[in-house]
């Protein structure tokens, strides 16, 4: 009888989260190489949130998805399975856009999606040719193809919810700052909607995740899957963009469909960076940010900080600016320069980044030199409008602002406050670490 040959999939952890991680979603992108993987081999996930990586056990392939933050811990991981001879194979946006960087730590790299490419790798591997690069073909079209998740490989593991789903790819955007668009494609890409439905039937529970990255973007294409979620009678929360409210009737359907709570970047709320300024909307963030409060929505606003055109009055603009229009919970991040996106490129030919340490690209620390601060005085005011955010003064004001489910609302901006609460060691990167940019010059990098 034939040796049954076995995989190892490791989503790397940057760092302990203790409970919290019991309110964490799983890795879809594994799931989903899972999915790809022919039924004659056995599949273990080590999930670092929840699980030690078994070093010592017996694996014909280990492989390791990797996002920047997780790049440092990811070669880690990689290294000590090569040191046994075992192959290792990297997959996921960091090792897309820089592929050099990772196969001095793996026997294999997958750039871009895996899906396309997955089920020759394997058979490389076993017919003893495996080569050192896989690329996926770029994402063209509007029609996304792609198998349900194995969500068995998450038994024995608590998350938040294990009924998440991927409807759509790709972003016509093209951020300066965002992955999105070069590593999932310039349209949105959507799976069939009935297929889409039929996935969401199977579950058992009512609470579903959509991890796309902007489930509205296209409102013609949500519009059936929509319909059909009205029927089900779930509860649902996504990713999206404000501009949907634009639409009472969309909007009307979002409520009626089951919609919970919606995450919105709206970027920054002055300058050029202003997220509905960029796209030409005639409604202001205010007005929209209003309507998906009153239709009962609970809505998460990200804020970025550091971007060209803010000074030191941000802080104060935004802080006062969220007070107004009291989003059920406000969320601040530090500008991050990822490598293959646009910022990154021109940090770099600026001379403005401080460190490629991709352990520090993590949202909390600055790891460039801002144009119109100090790197240190960036840190300190998003500190400090963290902080301001979750007082409880704030926290009362906006859950009285929104008609929701205020319990709820309350829930979410405590669970928020204790981090924010233990919020004050200084996090910017060191200038000496700047020569580590070396590597990087003359790469052409393809892709988050």
């Amino acid at each position: 009888m034939a040796r049954v040959p076995r995989l190892l999939l490791v989503y790397p952890a940057t760092h302990k989260l203790g409970w919290a991680r019991y309110f964490q979603l799983p890795s879809h992108s594994l799931q989903m190489v899972a999915a790809a993987t022919p039924l004659h081999w056995e599949v273990v996930l080590a999930d670092e949130v929840h699980d030690d990586v078994p070093f010592d056990g017996a694996f014909d392939l280990v492989g390791i998805t990797a996002m920047t933050h997780q790049a440092t811990r990811a070669y880690e991981i990689a290294d000590r399975f090569r040191a046994r001879g075992v192959r290792v194979v990297l997959g996921g946006i960091h090792p897309t856009v820089l592929p050099d960087e990772a196969l001095r730590h793996a026997d294999a790299v997958v750039i871009g999606e895996a899906e396309p490419v997955w089920g020759e790798l394997l058979d490389d591997l076993l017919a003893g040719r495996l080569r050192s690069l896989y690329r996926a073909p770029h994402p063209t079209g509007e029609l996304l193809t792609a198998p349900w998740p194995r969500r068995e490989i998450l038994a024995g593991r608590r998350y938040l919810t294990t009924q998440t789903v991927q409807a759509s790819r790709g972003c016509p955007y093209d951020c300066s700052f965002c992955t999105v668009t070069p590593y999932f494609g310039r349209t949105f890409r959507y799976r069939d909607p009935a297929d889409i439905l039929a996935e969401i039937r199977s579950f058992n529970r009512k609470l579903v995740v959509f991890l796309d990255d902007n489930l509205l973007g296209d409102p013609a294409k949500a519009w059936p899957i929509l319909r059909g979620l009205a029927e089900m009678n779930v509860r649902w929360g996504s990713q999206t963009n404000l501009r949907f409210a634009e639409d009472p009737e969309l909007l009307k359907l979002v409520a009626d469909s089951g919609c919970i709570g919606l995450f919105v970047g709206i970027e920054s709320v002055v300058g050029t960076h202003a997220n509905l300024a960029k796209s030409g909307s005639k409604h202001s963030q205010a007005d929209l940010m209003k309507r998906v409060r009153d239709a009962g929505i609970i809505l998460e606003t990200s804020i970025i900080f550091g971007f060209d055109d803010h000074d030191e009055s941000v802080f104060e603009t935004t802080v006062r600016f969220l007070e107004e229009c009291s989003p059920s919970v406000p969320t601040f991040h530090i500008l991050t320069p990822y490598p293959g996106t646009a910022l990154f490129r021109q940090f770099r030919e600026e001379g403005r980044l401080l460190t490629t340490d991709w352990s520090r690209y993590d949202h909390s620390t600055v790891v460039f030199r801002p144009r119109l601060m100090s790197p240190e005085r960036l840190h300190r005011g998003w500190l400090e409008a963290r902080k301001e955010a979750y007082t409880w003064r704030a926290i009362a004001g906006r859950v009285l602002r929104n008609p929701g489910n205020r319990l709820t609302n309350l829930a979410y901006n405590i669970l928020r406050k204790g981090p924010n609460d233990l919020l004050g060691h200084e996090a910017v990167a060191e200038t000496d670490t700047l020569s580590a940019c070396g590597p990087l010059a003359g790469q052409n990098p393809l892709a988050k």
